[in-house]
C-alpha cells in the first residue's frame, strides 16, 4: 500500500475484532492441485482461531485437514466506497480432542447446514492481515463519493 492510496492497514487486533462481527467468510485451499474457494460460516476462538463446523464426510474437511489455508472475510458498503478485508493463513486441522469438541459444540459455530457427523476444523491464525477503504479517497486525490 502506499501513502494516501486510500487504503490503511489494520493490526492484527483490530482484524480479529471485524472478523469477529461477520458470519461469513470465505475458506480458500487447494483441490486437486488447483485453487479452491468455499463460502461458510464461521466464529471465532478466544485465541483468535477460526472455527468451522462441516460434516464430518465432506470434501471439504478431506482437503483442508492438514493443510496450510487461507480464510477472508470482509464487509463493504458499496454507497461510500469504504470497507475492510481480512486474510487469515494458517494451519487447519481438525478438532479430534472429545474435550474440545464437546467445549466447540457448546460454544462454536452452528452450521447452517446440520449433518448427523460434524467435525469442528480449527484454523490457526499465523499470518493474520487485513486493509480498510477509506470512503473513497485515492492516490490521486479524486473525490469518489461526488
Amino acid at each position: 500500500m502506499y501513502p494516501n492510496d486510500g487504503f490503511r492497514e489494520l493490526g492484527r487486533q483490530e482484524c480479529l475484532r471485524l472478523l469477529a462481527k461477520v458470519p461469513i467468510g470465505r475458506i480458500v485451499f487447494t483441490r486437486r492441485a488447483l485453487p479452491a474457494v468455499l463460502p461458510v460460516n464461521f466464529s471465532l476462538d478466544g485465541d483468535g482461531a477460526v472455527l468451522l463446523r462441516t460434516s464430518a464426510a465432506s470434501d471439504l474437511v478431506r482437503a483442508i485437514d492438514g493443510a496450510v489455508v487461507a480464510f477472508e472475510a470482509d464487509e463493504v458498503d458499496a454507497d461510500r466506497h469504504s470497507g475492510w478485508s481480512v486474510v487469515v493463513t494458517g494451519s487447519a486441522t481438525v478438532v479430534t480432542d472429545p474435550a474440545e469438541h464437546e467445549r466447540l459444540a457448546r460454544t462454536g459455530p452452528v452450521s447452517w447446514v446440520p449433518a448427523p457427523q460434524e467435525v469442528f476444523v480449527r484454523i490457526e491464525p499465523e499470518l493474520v492481515t487485513g486493509r480498510a477503504l477509506v470512503g473513497g479517497r485515492t492516490l490521486y486525490g479524486v473525490d469518489l463519493t461526488v
